[in-house]
């Protein structure tokens, strides 16, 4: 081995070590008690099941203020007097009434906590009432950082809309904000100036015009939604409809856009929303959504993934904002936002991570499922293309999995070494067919509901044959990347990984050189590689599907 390889191995082992120690560590002195209350599961949030939400609310949009109510109806999970939920500190609490008398409540940070005059029995079902008021937090650069959007459109009239994942949707309604608790139906009632319109999550049921000049939407939710989800829209919108024949029958597309827009929008979204639900239906299943429909309205900020009310703000352009995150070109024969977005409707929405820290489950396979569409338009080698190039906007600057209990995300490789490892996992599967059923037998089990990462990572090693837990480990957990070592001893090709993972065990592409690619094993040890007549100078590695370093001593 020259000096220079042995130096790059040494500090190959140095920052797999390095990787393995941030992650192991507790979290950072700097979270404090304000994102415990944010981001964990204490007894006063995990004691009731919140079940249907009736968020009634004002827009004063002349004073960028909001007021209303929510309900809050909820089944205990345990005997309890006391319980937390969630509303920005700068908004007021104005009263919280339950059975029709105002009850006691104390602010810290961003958490409320309400002491019930009498204990709430294990499978009750009981109700509270918040009436708030205030100010909202306003967004600097929506969707980045969370809050409303304050806009006008072209013409000068107001143009409105919510973006808050990450941030919480506390930040404007009083809910319990955390993603472990979907709620399981909501109507949404947002009463705004009159000739502006609100468009919400779900389907319309009705409008009533109001005192003071305001008319009232209300829109009806009827499956489980988490609370970054609930949006209002709110502008001089009009309407054009389709219907899409998918596999569990017909399913309504609604679309809101600006008048001034509305014939670039017809043309955009009719070249690309049926391929994208064709797409993503054979890759994941049934549309998860069809009772509340899907809606994609015009927003003023990029794009959000709100269930059933998918934000679109690219404006009626391929790739994203005209660019390719690829760089391949295959990015550019397609509209990102409205393809990325929608896919979260399976994972984000249909699939969503009990904790922020486990986002990857949303953004990976999203993510990935760009990939997946490049393919089913263009071809399995354009979408391989299309995933490959996503590479060059991995950093590998800290793990994806971030920090469980504190409403901390991991990296922003959550996007696309997520969708990489994906497409790895693939082809350690190694069959196509096995690898599509596995992924709408995904959104199949776990439809509408919250999971943890390992709950995913379990399901995959189920149904693959394989315990893929290692590999997981390796690319969520540490920013490093493993590493192929090779080297010849008496004329055999003996291989080893070096990885952060003990026990790291992903089978890999070998071939000689013209010859057909077979899947070979390594492990963490020198063993012979089962690849007969490769030599140091003919053996190739599939670097291309399999995310990896490689070194030749």
């Amino acid at each position: 081995m020259t000096l220079r390889k042995t130096v790059l191995l040494l500090l190959l082992l140095t920052w797999s070590v390095s990787a393995a120690a941030q992650l192991l560590q507790s979290p950072p002195a700097a979270f404090t008690r304000a994102d415990s209350l944010r981001g964990g599961q204490p007894a006063v949030r995990t004691c009731y099941d919140i079940r249907y939400y009736h968020l009634d609310v004002k827009l004063d949009v002349a004073r960028k203020f909001i007021s209303g109510t929510n309900l809050f109806r909820f089944t205990a999970t345990r005997d309890f007097t006391r319980l937390q939920f969630d509303l920005f500190a700068n908004l007021s609490v104005d009263k919280v009434e339950y059975r029709g008398r105002k009850i006691p409540f104390l602010r810290e940070a961003n958490a409320v906590f309400i002491t019930f005059p009498e204990i709430i029995k294990q499978g009750a079902q009981s109700e509270f009432t918040v009436t708030y008021s205030g100010q909202p937090t306003i967004a600097k650069k929506a969707p980045w950082d969370g809050g409303f959007v304050f806009a006008q459109d072209t013409l000068g009239r107001p143009w409105v809309a919510t973006a808050c994942q990450g941030v919480g949707a506390s930040l404007w309604w009083p809910c319990k904000d955390q993603q472990a608790d979907e709620v399981d139906s909501m109507l949404i009632s947002v009463a705004v100036p009159a000739g502006l319109k609100d468009i919400s999550n779900g389907r319309l049921r009705g409008t009533q015009k109001l005192p003071g000049g305001y008319v009232r939407y209300d829109w009806v939710v009827t499956n489980p939604i988490n609370n970054y989800d609930v949006a209002l829209n709110v502008g001089n919108y009009v309407r054009f409809s389709d219907v899409y024949q998918g596999e569990s029958g017909p399913l309504t597309l609604d679309y809101w856009v600006l008048p001034e827009h509305l014939a670039k929008a017809k043309k955009q979204f009719a070249a690309n929303v049926k391929p994208m639900l064709k797409s993503m239906e054979y890759w994941f299943g049934p549309y998860p959504f069809y009772r509340d429909g899907y809606k994609l309205i015009e927003t003023p900020f990029l794009g959000m993934e709100h269930q059933s009310a998918v934000a679109y703000g690219n404006k009626f352009r391929n790739g994203y904002l005209g660019q390719d995150r690829s760089g391949t070109g295959w990015g550019l024969k397609w509209d990102f936002i409205i393809v990325h977005e929608s896919g979260h409707e399976w994972f984000g929405n249909s699939i969503t991570s009990q904790d922020v820290a486990d986002m990857w489950v949303h953004e990976s396979f999203t993510t990935y499922s760009e990939a997946l569409f490049a393919e089913s338009q263009f071809g399995k080698q354009a979408g391989q293309e299309f995933v490959h190039g996503l590479r060059r906007n991995i950093q590998n600057d800290a793990p994806i999995i971030g920090f469980y209990g504190v409403n901390k995300e991991g990296s922003g490789d959550v996007y696309e070494k997520g969708s990489v490892l994906l497409n790895t996992m693939r082809a350690v599967v190694n069959d196509d067919e096995k690898w599509r059923q596995m992924l709408r037998g995904l959104s199949r089990t776990f439809a509408r509901q919250t999971v943890t990462g390992q709950q995913v990572i379990d399901y995959l090693s189920r149904e693959s044959g394989r315990d893929l837990s290692r590999i997981f480990a390796q690319y969520l957990q540490h920013s490093t990347l493993p590493v192929l070592e090779m080297r010849v001893e008496k004329g055999r090709l003996l291989g080893r990984w070096v990885a952060a993972v003990p026990g790291f065990d992903l089978p890999v592409r070998l071939r000689v050189r013209g010859g057909e690619y077979r899947l070979v094993a390594p492990t963490t040890e020198f063993r012979p590689l089962d690849l007969p007549g490769a030599t140091r100078d003919n053996v190739e590695v599939d670097t291309f599907t399999n995310y990896i370093g490689v070194l030749m001593n």
